[in-house]
Formats: C-alpha cells, structure tokens, sequence
C-alpha cells in the first residue's frame, strides 16, 4: 500500500496519528540532519502499523517533509489501520 505522510522534525515526541491535507501526520524527535529524520518516519511507521521495520519502504521524499511510503502486508489491515491514524486528533 503507497502511503502519504506529512512529517514534523524536531517535535518533543515521536508520534504518529492525524490528518495534513490527506497525508498522515508523522511527528518524529529527529532533526532533519543527514537523514536522521526519514529514517525514524520509516521507524515510527512501522511501530504504528505493527509492521517489521524492513517492511516500510521509502519510495519518495527522502528530503522533504511530505513522503511517500510502501508498506508491505495485508490490504484490508493496513487501510483499517490508517483509517484510524488519521481519525486521532493530536
């Protein structure tokens, strides 16, 4: 499943749950320095969606806050799941 996220750099806590014009919301504690930002995204995805880190995958975006990821697993979880990421308020 292709994913959009919108990713916050810097916030006080990794987090993931919310809507940013249609993308999911992924706040992560890591600066935006060297990649340290995109890899705890991919991380924090994969916690989110109780997925093996090496089954989310960064597609495009590597520099950028918004980002497109590949998860590997179920459809129907997967999507059930998101639809309840994005529901959250934060």
């Amino acid at each position: 499943m292709r994913l959009n996220v919108h990713v916050h750099p810097g916030s006080r806590r990794s987090d993931v749950g919310g809507d940013y014009d249609g993308a999911l919301v992924v706040r992560v504690r890591a600066r935006a320095v060297d990649g340290a930002a995109s890899d705890e995204t991919l991380s924090a995805v994969a916690r989110a969606f109780d997925l093996p880190r090496s089954m989310v995958e960064l597609i495009h975006g590597r520099r950028s806050r918004s980002k497109v990821l590949e998860l590997t697993g179920d459809e129907a979880d997967l999507r059930a799941r998101l639809i309840e990421l994005l529901s959250e308020v934060r």
